[in-house]
């Protein structure tokens, strides 16, 4: 199967993962998607917020079974040239007979893609960990959640939120934070999967990232002290070594990697089938 990554970053934000010796998104993707397949996919990568030109000679967008989109440092009402460039792919992607999953910004270009509206979400910034994330009727008999619990916790980071919906999208989980936490959508030949949080990062990504915006997350409130912080932080880039029950017990749906990615593997069996 031919599966297409979409970097929804530009290359500044990307630069600064490396820079830290962390993967940058889409290299995260294309691990978790290898991972989970047993690498029988065939992944490409494009980058339409770096480059005008980004898909290479020879290849074409009818070429893919699957397209996966991901989180981006990005704010889509911005409409700067490489968001629009990402929003016009998106429109493209549409007439094509395949399906897409999206991650965070991924499900913010899709939805804008097909009419809705994106907004900064009044509750604020959620990130690292998106709490007691609840899957509603619909859900619960989606393929999407074959297999999950009704109520997760997830990795995520977004100050951004869907404040009107494409008209035939199914909200399929909500939280306190977000009535919008997952969604499907049919548009023209495409089918949509997409979420506003990350299956696909890890623990110890989640804690490279947070040492990268500590100052934020202090500055934003989700830690009310630093001592929390550190805590918390610690746990995730070291959780493999550490005799921890209490915490592995609280981030039971995170270090363990069946769970929190149950989305992406569902969506690798629906190409399948």
């Amino acid at each position: 199967m031919n599966i297409l990554i979409v970097d929804g970053n530009e290359k500044e934000a990307s630069d600064r993962y490396t820079e830290m010796g962390m993967d940058t998104q889409f290299e995260n993707y294309k691990k978790i998607l290898a991972t989970l397949s047993k690498d029988i996919l065939n992944i490409s990568i494009i980058h339409p917020s770096v480059k005008d030109i980004y898909l290479p000679n020879g290849i074409s967008l009818d070429d893919f079974d699957g397209v996966v989109w991901t989180g981006s440092l990005l704010n889509i009402y911005d409409m700067t040239p490489s968001i629009i460039n990402q929003i016009e792919l998106a429109k493209t992607l549409f007439t094509k007979k395949n399906k897409i999953f999206g991650s965070c910004w991924g499900l913010q270009v899709l939805v804008t893609a097909a009419g809705g509206v994106i907004r900064k979400n009044p509750q604020g910034l959620e990130a690292v960990v998106a709490k007691e994330i609840t899957i509603n009727k619909k859900g619960l008999s989606h393929n999407m959640y074959k297999g999950k619990n009704r109520t997760f916790d997830a990795f995520c980071w977004h100050f951004d939120d869907t404040e009107r919906l494409p008209s035939n999208a199914n909200v399929l989980a909500s939280n306190e934070k977000s009535l919008v936490q997952s969604i499907d959508f049919n548009i023209k030949d495409s089918h949509i999967w997409a979420v506003q949080y990350h299956p696909e990062f890890n623990p110890e990504w989640i804690g490279g990232l947070m040492k990268q915006r500590e100052e934020l997350l202090l500055k934003e409130n989700i830690f009310s002290e630093k001592k929390y912080f550190d805590e918390e932080c610690d746990f995730f880039l070291n959780y493999k070594k550490l005799q921890d029950k209490r915490n592995k017990e609280k981030y039971k749906d995170l270090i363990n990697a069946d769970a929190h990615t149950i989305e992406l593997s569902n969506w690798i069996n629906e190409i399948k089938n």
